[in-house]
């Protein structure tokens, strides 16, 4: 195929989302999703159930929205397997994907990218397919119990794929286009294609972002608590910076806070402590406990107590991490102030560029090599 040129965008009228303004939530709220009353939905596909953090999503304006998926089928099955080729279009560009369990195989851009527990990914807005994921073969019921982490291990390597998902705004409200139907992809070139669309809404600086949970920059350093205040824990406290601030154009900042078990060290660390100036923004702030336990306390010193599975989202200074248990893992993600650059997309916007499908694509490029060669969505530039 090499370098093509396809037709000229012709709507014009598609090019950005044209409705109401995104409004973070910017009173002293609190927000609670519970795990034990949540339920798994297979909202999309047989395989895939999925457990939304609601109440953070409703008091937050319907500004953001943080889900588990958790793979619940072999891969296998007529009404399973991969993916189409498709992609997501949320205001901002913003997707963040953080693997808890498992191990995932996806086509991004015409690179393959392997990828299990603790690996974070900024999709935005590239064309994308799930090719694999592992599953355990346990009951519904004994899948969703299995442990979570961000640290790579053989145990939660071998269950069944899960991983964290972000989006601004529900995926409900912007486009999602197939770009390839499972029926017309052809093994041979398909996931060797580069994209291009005009549709992708990024800020400037933006673009995919994979960060592996054993690089250098992934290390998990001491919690500042000399800056943030003390927090109470039976083993020394840490943080690993995503790395997310930048490639999604400052809309959103993302760590992981977390201890060792007792008596064992699973963390990758630094002896270097962590900037405490990047992990204490937020206009609003999401945390989600991915295992273990904490305690956040709120403006006039109430306690929260949180477990495996609960979600506390948050506005500026109505929260404080106060405690956090052994063997504990919490995602905190800070929405920046550029939220209100965004627009969401009319529901009309939204039909119309879910019907054109793969008419959005402007240029293509096949690639010769899917592990190496020019960076995913370099036609982007």
């Amino acid at each position: 195929m090499g370098l093509q040129s396809m037709v000229g965008f012709k709507w014009p009228g598609l090019m950005r989302p044209d409705g109401a303004r995104i409004a973070l939530n910017r009173d002293a709220f609190i927000a609670v999703d519970r795990y034990k009353d949540i339920s798994y939905d297979p909202v999309y596909r047989p395989q895939a159930l999925y457990h939304r953090a609601l109440e953070g999503l409703h008091a937050n304006n319907g500004a953001f929205l943080l889900q588990e998926v958790a793979t619940n089928l072999p891969i296998y099955r007529d009404d399973t397997g991969p993916t189409d080729f498709h992609l997501h279009l949320p205001p901002g560009g913003f997707q963040l994907v953080l693997v808890t369990s498992g191990m995932f195989t996806f086509d991004y851009d015409g690179k393959v990218h392997y990828v299990g527990p603790g690996a974070a990914m900024l999709q935005s807005a590239i064309v994308h397919r799930q090719l694999f994921y592992t599953w355990s073969g346990l009951s519904t019921e004994e899948n969703l119990k299995t442990p979570q982490t961000v640290v790579p291990d053989p145990l939660c390597m071998g269950y069944s794929g899960k991983f964290l998902e972000a989006f601004i705004t529900d995926p409900s409200t912007f486009p999602n286009p197939t770009v390839v139907g499972p029926d017309e992809i052809r093994e041979d070139e398909t996931p060797r294609t580069a994209w291009k669309h005009p549709l992708h809404n990024r800020p400037a600086g933006a673009g995919f972002w994979v960060q592996d949970p054993l690089a250098l920059d992934a290390l998990f350093r001491l919690y500042p608590a000399d800056a943030l205040g003390p927090v109470a824990s039976p083993m020394p406290v840490h943080v690993r910076d995503l790395g997310i601030e930048a490639p999604s154009g400052q809309l959103v900042t993302g760590h992981i806070i977390a201890t060792d078990p007792r008596g064992g060290a699973v963390l990758p660390k630094s002896a270097a402590a962590a900037d405490a100036e990047g992990l204490a923004k937020g206009e609003v702030v999401v945390y989600r406990i991915i295992r273990g336990t904490a305690g956040f306390a709120d403006s006039a010193g109430k306690m929260i107590e949180l477990a495996t599975g609960d979600t506390v989202t948050a506005g500026a200074g109505a929260i404080r991490l106060s405690e956090i248990g052994e063997d504990t893992q919490i995602l905190r993600l800070g929405l920046l102030n550029g939220f209100d650059a965004l627009r969401m997309w009319t529901p009309g916007q939204r039909d119309e560029i879910d019907a054109l499908a793969g008419q959005i694509i402007t240029r293509a490029d096949l690639r010769s090599d899917r592990l190496a060669g020019s960076p995913v969505g370099y036609l982007y530039e």
